[in-house]
C-alpha cells in the first residue's frame, strides 16, 4: 500500500505504548473490531518490535506500522519485525535517505515550513505534525495548506477526541495520531471491550 492510502485507511492513527507482550494482540483486535485497522506501535518500550511481530501474525486486518522511527537502524529493525509502514517525530538526511532506499512507506516527523521543505524535497508528500498541539495545531495546518498544497499530514500531540474533529475538517489532514483509542488503564484491565468502543466513535469523527 501507499503511505497516503495507509493513512486515509481510518480518521485516527492510534499511538500504541505497550509494556507486556501478552496484550499486543487483543489490543489489536479490539480496534480493528472497531474499525480501526492501521496502528503504530511505538518503539517505546523493549518488546514494541515482538508485538509488531504478534500482530502481524494473529490479526491479519490490521495494518501494522512502527513509530517513532528516528535512524537508518530503525528502518531495519522495523521491516525486520513486518512492519508494513513506519512513523519519526522527525527527519535528518540519513533518515530519510534510508527510508528511500528501503522503500518502507513512511511518514516523517516536521514542525517548521524549512522542515516540511526539507522532507518534500526528499520525496515525501505525507508528513507528520509533530508536537501538533503546541507546534500551532489547526490555524498551523491552515497556514501551511496555503503554501504547500501537494502534502498531506498526520497531525499528533496534544489531539483527543474532543479536539480531532477541527483537525479532520481540514481538506490536508489525511488522519490524526493519538494515544486515546490505547488508553493504559484500559489495556492494564484487559477492557477490550471498551476499547473497541473508543475505536467506533473515532470512527465516527470525520462524518
Amino acid at each position: 500500500m501507499q503511505i497516503v492510502d495507509i493513512l486515509k485507511d481510518g480518521p485516527v492513527m492510534p499511538v500504541i505504548v505497550l509494556h507486556d507482550l501478552r496484550h499486543a494482540v487483543p489490543l489489536a483486535q479490539a480496534l480493528v473490531a472497531g474499525g480501526i485497522r492501521v496502528l503504530e506501535v511505538t518503539m517505546r518500550t523493549p518488546i514494541a518490535l515482538d508485538c509488531v511481530r504478534a500482530i502481524r501474525a494473529a490479526v491479519p486486518d490490521a495494518i501494522v506500522g512502527v513509530g517513532t522511527v528516528t535512524g537508518p537502524e530503525d528502518v531495519l529493525a522495523a521491516i525486520t519485525a513486518g512492519a508494513q509502514f513506519g512513523v519519526s517525530p522527525g527527519a535528518t538526511p540519513a533518515l530519510l535517505d534510508a527510508v528511500n532506499k528501503s522503500g518502507l512507506p513512511f511518514v516523517p516527523g516536521t514542525m517548521t515550513p524549512s522542515e516540511v521543505l526539507a522532507a518534500r524535497d526528499a520525496g515525501f508528500r505525507a508528513l507528520k505534525l509533530f508536537p501538533a498541539q503546541p507546534a500551532g495545531g489547526i490555524p498551523l495546518l491552515k497556514a501551511l495548506a496555503s503554501v504547500f498544497s501537494d502534502v498531506l499530514f498526520c497531525p499528533t500531540g496534544g489531539i483527543d477526541a474532543a479536539s480531532a474533529h477541527g483537525y479532520l475538517a481540514l481538506p490536508n489532514v489525511a488522519c490524526v495520531g493519538g494515544s486515546w483509542l490505547a488508553p493504559p488503564a484500559l489495556i492494564a484491565a484487559g477492557d477490550w471491550d471498551g476499547i473497541t468502543e473508543l475505536a467506533r466513535a473515532a470512527g465516527r469523527l470525520r462524518a
